[in-house]
């Protein structure tokens, strides 16, 4: 079983790349967000997840640990198969993901190619709670590259989705209502809230539209 390859970028195609390892090119299949920091000549190293069906032995490459544990957590979710899995790689990273399940955010799984409004609710609802943790072997650094917000990223959720009390989510509701999505209006509200735990609903959206503008400004 292959876990992971270090070669030369041979070729690259929509969703795969083709590396080249002392002479042998193997066929790795990859989210969009993977393949476009690839460049063809140039040495990569990428963790591996060999998927073996009856028909095919197929190989799903990905820069950091932390990726292919999603790809294995996502793929456990019923209507998610592998290629769908990398469309949801292709748009989100493992901070986005963190995010939008932790504010249960069906808009951004939706965003991915294949996945509808019930596989979406489906995804936020079977990974409510669930922690996606270190590969075996990596270490911090990748972990922390991993989960590091690319630019024009919101940062990772305060807040686990089980600590939001029902007036958070009311100011959540409302701010969606108001025009905002989700995942910033979950990342606004549950900033305020943990600074202010006894804020009330009014003084939660108060907070949050001032992060907004602090934003904007």
């Amino acid at each position: 079983m292959i876990a992971k390859l270090r070669g030369i970028v041979d070729s690259l195609g929509e969703d795969y790349a083709v590396i080249d390892v002392n002479g042998v090119g193997y066929l790795v299949f990859a989210a969009a967000r993977t393949l476009s920091k690839l460049t063809r000549g140039a040495e990569v190293s990428l963790w591996i997840e060999t998927v073996v069906r009856e028909d095919s032995i197929s190989l799903f490459g990905f820069l950091h640990p932390l990726e292919k544990e999603w790809f294995l957590t996502l793929t456990k979710v019923q209507g998610v198969g592998s290629k769908v899995c990398l469309n949801i790689l292709s748009v989100l990273s493992p901070s986005q993901l963190a995010q939008a399940i932790a504010a249960q955010d069906k808009a951004s799984f939706s965003r991915a190619n294949g996945v509808g409004p019930k596989l979406a609710a489906r995804i936020v609802s079977e990974l409510k709670g669930k922690m996606v943790s270190l590969a075996p072997g990596a270490d911090a650094g990748e972990l922390a590259a991993a989960m590091s917000p690319d630019d024009g990223e919101i940062a990772p959720a305060v807040l686990p989705a089980d600590d939001v009390s029902s007036a958070a989510e009311d100011a959540i509701s409302a701010l969606v209502n108001l025009g905002y999505q989700r995942v910033e209006a979950y990342h606004a509200v549950s900033l305020a809230a943990g600074q202010n735990p006894e804020a009330d609903v009014a003084t939660l959206i108060k907070l949050a539209l001032k992060e907004f503008a602090g934003k904007g400004a």
